[in-house]
């Protein structure tokens, strides 16, 4: 495995270095890659971009404050943190400009454009679902939108929860969006009391069917990521460190690959799923769950499966300052995008327009009296 290089504003956590290492399998999948993959990982702070340059992996880190939920739209992004939802979109005209001693290096720049301040909703998966936008929000049990007016618009919850509470009742997560509209979530117990999932985290896991809301699957680990492509459902057995696929004419579930992790974090792009590993660190949670048992060593990093053999393609891994993922998204056609956060300069500095960009700098300023 090689070291895969790092920008100067990819150094630390807290303090901490973050140190990858990436499987000479991974190099070559990423090379025949059109796009970029984007992680999240809320215990270090971080956005992640792993992208390609110079006939290699390029990682880069920006900042931002417990970032979870990540949602891909034509030309934008959005974001949950710890109190706000974040969109930011691409202004390709000003990219290859951000850098002045390094033009043409980036391909897409992500700008912050609006956030909704929703509190500590403890937000999971976000998603665009045509014209609207989804969100989970975990702290309540239910599924939302978003207000101008209030902090967020319950929109459904599970048929086994009473009220909508601030009391985490089934740990509601993932949400999985078919034809535009809503259609798989999966949560951590069918639980209606404060915090009741937690007392059998290890098998209580189901996966539902909004409309109906039927669970559809029972007896899972800790499930998450639900990801709809290819006429199914594929989505994560967290605490077993299972890729499960999920037939919805037949009903029923098989395990397509198991990995040496935790797993949260998915997406699917054509044969490969790339699959978000963590580590187990709060042990009152998240112990005594099946892939504990299973292996005596857990990843943090992505992994590539092959969909057809269930076998792995390659790994990305982080050896040091970042022990879990939250979500994995794609951005296609994209091989060197970047992202600014709100506390850079250059945020402040960015024009974009419908039919022009400019950046505001002091070559470009009419020089004052």
């Amino acid at each position: 495995m090689t070291d895969a290089p790092n920008a100067p504003d990819e150094a630390t956590e807290a303090g901490s270095k973050i140190e990858c290492q990436v499987s000479e399998a991974f190099t070559s999948w990423l090379a025949q890659l059109a796009g970029t993959l984007a992680v999240t990982t809320y215990q270090a702070g971080k956005l992640a971009l792993i992208g390609w340059r110079n006939q290699q992996p390029t990682l880069l880190m920006r900042e931002f404050e417990k970032p979870m939920g990540l949602a891909v739209g034509p030309g934008q992004l959005a974001l949950a943190t710890r109190n706000e939802i974040t969109f930011l979109a691409n202004a390709p005209l000003l990219a290859p400009d951000l850098l002045i001693d390094q033009p043409n290096r980036y391909d897409a720049l992500y700008l912050p454009r609006a956030s909704y301040y929703t509190g500590d909703l403890n937000v999971h998966d976000v998603s665009f679902a045509g014209d609207d936008f989804w969100f989970v929000a975990s702290r309540f049990s239910c599924l939302a939108g978003l207000s101008r007016q209030h902090c967020f618009v319950p929109r459904w919850k599970p048929p086994f929860v009473s009220e909508i509470v601030p009391e985490d009742r089934c740990h509601l997560n993932g949400l999985a969006v078919v034809d535009g509209r809503p259609k798989y979530v999966t949560a951590l117990g069918e639980s209606d009391v404060v915090g009741g999932w937690r007392e059998n985290k290890a098998t209580g896991g189901v996966m539902m069917e909004v409309d109906s809301g039927e669970v559809l699957l029972r007896g899972l680990s800790m499930p998450h990521s639900p990801r709809w492509s290819q006429g199914r459902l594929w989505l994560l057995n967290s605490g077993a460190g299972e890729l499960l696929c999920y037939d919805p004419a037949q009903k029923e579930a098989r395990v397509v690959a198991v990995l040496p992790a935790y797993l949260r974090g998915l997406c699917v792009i054509g044969r490969y799923a790339v699959v978000g590993m963590c580590q187990i660190r709060e042990k009152h949670i998240f112990g005594g769950l099946p892939v504990q048992n299973r292996f005596q060593k857990l990843l943090s990093g992505i992994a590539v499966i092959d969909l057809q053999s269930g076998r792995s393609v390659g790994m990305f891994e982080f050896t040091a300052g970042c022990t879990e993922i939250y979500d994995v998204q794609f951005l296609p056609g994209v091989r060197q995008p970047t992202v600014l956060n709100r506390l850079d300069d250059a945020t402040r500095q960015a024009f974009p327009a419908p039919e022009f960009s400019y950046w505001l700098r002091p070559s470009n300023m009419i020089p004052s009296e």
